[in-house]
């Protein structure tokens, strides 16, 4: 793909991310959020595993396609690196969307606001303590919510060069996250990361 197909394709999703309001239906759509920070830590060492670990082995080899354009892009010039990184970012968060089965409609810039308890389960998971989201999950949830944490952890400190290892920290991470924010079902039954589990 050339550079000026890339850029088209950026300014696309630019002009929808523009018209929507500036809250994020996820942290994995913002810049700030893990699965942003994860693609953009791909393109500086040239390592694609932290960015695959965010999708199912069905799209390793889209993501894959696109990661090598971006590199390539990349070298162009400033203009270009900008431009190459944004198209990156917004590819893989749109995979790792539509492999949650969740609407996808841009990634927000950086400091864009995110629900409370999202905030702290990201706390949580960074401390391994589960305080911060003390009374902002019902007391009655509350089993169900250390047992998906717990899980979470369990897997938290994998080898980030093994993206089978990366892919099954992220489905209890994911689980985690979605449990404290309201969600009743388990993630993984319509995740498609959930396939790379199945194959352990």
């Amino acid at each position: 793909m050339t550079l000026t197909l890339i850029i088209a394709a950026f300014l696309g999703t630019l002009a929808a991310l523009l018209l929507k309001p500036l809250r994020a239906s996820a942290h994995c759509d913002t810049m700030d959020g893990p699965t942003a920070q994860d693609g953009l830590r791909s393109l500086e060492t040239g390592d694609p595993a932290p960015a695959l670990k965010w999708v199912g082995p069905a799209d390793e080899n889209e993501l894959r396609e696109v990661f090598e354009q971006a590199l390539a892009a990349r070298d162009l010039g400033p203009a270009a690196r900008s431009v190459a990184e944004r198209w990156f970012i917004e590819n893989l968060v749109r995979i790792h969307r539509a492999g949650e089965g969740a609407p996808y409609s841009g990634v927000q810039p950086y400091g864009t606001p995110v629900d409370e308890r999202v905030a702290a389960a990201d706390a949580a998971i960074a401390s391994g303590d589960l305080a911060p989201l003390e009374g902002l999950v019902p007391a009655d949830r509350w089993a169900e919510l250390q047992r998906r944490f717990a899980a979470a952890l369990d897997r938290k400190d994998y080898d980030t060069s093994d993206v089978d290892a990366g892919r099954a920290y992220i489905e209890t991470y994911v689980s985690f996250f979605k449990y404290a924010e309201g969600e009743d079902h388990e993630h993984g039954e319509h995740h498609a990361l959930a396939h790379a589990q199945h194959q352990h």
